[in-house]
């Protein structure tokens, strides 16, 4: 079998779990001590912008903090980034920023980035000041108008033009840590399903473990690291005169 040409990866909170974050829907997740309706969607914001915001600004202050670094499987994602020669797109539903930190390039936070805030005025998005409950002034039109640029329950995720397009070239789709029961990523799998090979890479099976066409279950910096390499491997070998 020769190597995919285009790949589309998408990954969830499992592969930063590793580096120290919590995920949001394990037994002792976020959302297990939190209410999403308090602190993650448009009304909650409306209702109470402090406690929104504080709830933010300590997950902003957690990403600072030396420990938590871009594990091998961020690192392997982005070598995988680096030399692939095809259209590569890594669809990320993390809001950290350790992809990046690690080096990749072709990637889409499509749930926003908790290192970047959104003027409610002028709809700048910019660099995140460290506590956005303090009202710092937009550095564009200098109103204390500044929300955290994630996308919140209800609103329309980033990028979906992109990751479509990208998803009906792909013909292999890698899903690494993921849930299974966010939408609309946990859709990705069904429109690839049939043209494109599909494969789970996650701790344990995912709501939508069936969908694929393989699935490899254990840590993600054991897995990652494994596929990238073996990937990189046959492509080497399929290039070879």
């Amino acid at each position: 079998m020769t190597a995919p040409r285009n790949i589309v990866v998408l990954t969830g909170a499992g592969i930063s779990r590793e580096s120290g974050l919590h995920t949001f829907r394990d037994p002792d997740g976020i959302w297990q001590r939190v209410r999403i309706e308090d602190v993650a969607t448009p009304e909650a914001f409306a209702r109470d912008p402090a406690r929104v915001q504080a709830f933010y600004d300590a997950r902003r202050a957690q990403l600072r903090d030396p420990a938590v670094q871009p594990n091998a499987a961020h690192r392997a994602l982005a070598e995988l980034d680096r030399r692939w020669p095809g259209e590569f797109l890594l669809v990320t539903q993390n809001v950290d920023d350790l992809h990046g930190r690690a080096g990749a390039r072709r990637l889409l936070p499509m749930h926003g980035e908790l290192a970047k805030a959104r003027c409610l005025r002028c709809d700048t998005v910019q660099a995140s000041p460290p506590r956005l409950g303090d009202a710092p002034p937009c550095a564009a039109c200098g109103a204390a108008a500044l929300r955290p640029h994630i996308v919140w329950f209800g609103e329309m995720p980033l990028g979906m033009e992109r990751i479509d397009a990208a998803l009906a070239a792909c013909d292999l789709f890698v899903s690494i840590g993921t849930s299974g029961n966010v939408y609309p990523a946990a859709g990705f799998v069904a429109e690839v399903r049939g043209r494109a090979r599909t494969l789970e890479l996650n701790l344990e099976p995912s709501e939508g473990t069936r969908f694929f066409d393989e699935a490899r279950h254990g840590p993600a910096t054991a897995l990652v690291p494994e596929f990238v390499a073996a990937l990189l491997e046959h492509l080497q070998a399929d290039s070879a005169p």
